[in-house]
């Protein structure tokens, strides 16, 4: 499905979220978008986060939602955001690949800001409300890399595996206020981020970009090709519907069979 084509056929869950609100970060593209687009066709009212305002304002118009600019980065603008939704999505990330000993110290802080700090000041600002509600659900767009680790990612693997460890905090508090949080765990999916790292993958290894996807990003998986992310998207609605409030810190592994060797 094409970047511009963000809104997914009929869905097997047939999910209805008709009165909920919902708040997905790095939603202006990748899986953000795909995620934004799902949830606003189950009916709730999307806003979509990023640091891109005008895609994120012409991604909310396609959507019927509503676009909010901001750096996850910023302390300051952590702060002063009110977050009142009944869905958190937590998507935003970024990707460096270096080895540890030429890892930029700035770089590694703030892959840790966005993905594990930014997460965290969001849920508490949204936990409130959703325990007054008696409803939440939180979706923490982990990664295969929450589970297992690779070498030239230190930040990415470590705030993975740190937002893991938030998302199972987070069930064990929220579970019994009515509000449930689920790591998923996709192996490479389709998006500008992973584009990036083809490059990047080149580069440290020293091999050509064409060869990037074939000789390291399918050699875990069994089932050989990139996710789409409107597949990752239909999993995180399928954690929002009626069926998955028994669902609660859990990691869905979408991995094509990478963490079962």
């Amino acid at each position: 499905m094409s970047e511009t084509s963000i809104m997914p056929g009929p869905s097997a869950a047939g999910v209805d979220l008709s009165g909920r609100s919902a708040l997905v970060t790095g939603a202006a593209s990748g899986i953000g978008r795909a995620c934004a687009g799902r949830l606003a066709q189950a009916g709730a009212a999307v806003t979509v986060l990023d640091l891109d305002g005008d895609v994120a304002r012409r991604v909310a118009g396609e959507i019927g939602g509503e676009a909010l600019q901001a750096d996850l980065s910023d302390y300051e603008v952590l702060n002063g955001l009110e977050v009142d939704a009944d869905i958190i999505v937590n998507n935003a990330g970024l990707q460096h690949v270096a080895p540890i000993e030429e890892f930029p110290p700035e770089q590694f802080s703030l892959i840790l800001r966005i993905m594990l700090e930014a997460p965290f000041r969001i849920v508490q600002k949204a936990l409130p409300g959703m325990y007054e509600k008696g409803w939440g659900r939180i979706v923490n767009i982990s990664s295969v890399h929450g589970l297992r680790a690779s070498p030239y990612k230190s930040a990415y693997v470590s705030a993975k595996h740190g937002l893991e460890g938030l998302s199972k905090t987070i069930a064990l508090e929220g579970g019994p206020k009515g509000v449930t949080s689920n790591c998923i765990n996709p192996a490479y999916v389709k998006t500008p981020l992973v584009e990036k790292q083809i490059a990047d993958q080149a580069r440290t290894h020293g091999i050509p970009e064409d060869e990037v996807i074939e000789k390291i990003m399918l050699t875990e998986p069994v089932i050989k090709r990139l996710i789409e992310p409107e597949e990752v998207a239909e999993m995180a609605v399928f954690l929002c519907s009626k069926e998955a409030s028994f669902v609660n810190g859990s990691s869905i592994v979408m991995d094509g069979g990478w963490t079962a060797r």
